[in-house]
C-alpha cells in the first residue's frame, strides 16, 4: 500500500492526492492559495463588475480599476483573462480563514467550479487533511 503523503506542496502536483467525493469535507482548501484565473463572465457573476459595465466597458479599463480596488493581481490583456487578488498569506480573497470555505460557493468563477477536473493534474488536488502538517 502506497503510504499517505502529509506534505502537500500545491506547486507539485505529483504530492497531490485523487479527488474523490466528499475529500473537501475535511480538507484546509489548499486549492484556495492557488491563483484564479477568471473571464468577465465570472467577474459579473462575483459582483465585482455591473452587467451594464461588462458589455459597454473596455476589459482593459475594468481590469484597471479592479486592480487599483486589490481585486485582482493581473490582466492578460490578450486573452482577456484576470488573475484575482490574493491575501498576503496566499489565501484567496474569498476564502473564510475561519472555517476554510468559500465564501461565495453558489457564485465561485468557472475555474473553482471545473477544479479539480481541469487543472495541472486532472483528477487530483492538493488535499490536506484538517489537523496534518
Amino acid at each position: 500500500m502506497k503510504p499517505s503523503i502529509y506534505f502537500v506542496d500545491v506547486d507539485r502536483p505529483e504530492t497531490w492526492t485523487r479527488y474523490r467525493n466528499g475529500l473537501c469535507d475535511t480538507c484546509v482548501a489548499n486549492c484556495c492559495t492557488m491563483p484564479v484565473e477568471v473571464r468577465l463572465p465570472d467577474l459579473v457573476r462575483l459582483q465585482l463588475v455591473d452587467p451594464f459595465e461588462a458589455e459597454h466597458e473596455a476589459p482593459k479599463q475594468i481590469a484597471k480599476r479592479l486592480s487599483k480596488a486589490g481585486l485582482i493581481e493581473h490582466f492578460n490583456f490578450k486573452h482577456s483573462i484576470f488573475t484575482l487578488a490574493r491575501r498576503a498569506n496566499g489565501d484567496c480573497h474569498f476564502l473564510d480563514a475561519q472555517t476554510r470555505r468559500c465564501t461565495v460557493y453558489e457564485r465561485r468563477p468557472g475555474t473553482c467550479r471545473s477544479h479539480p477536473q481541469v487543472g495541472p493534474r486532472p483528477g487530483y488536488c492538493p488535499y490536506q487533511g484538517k489537523g496534518k502538517a
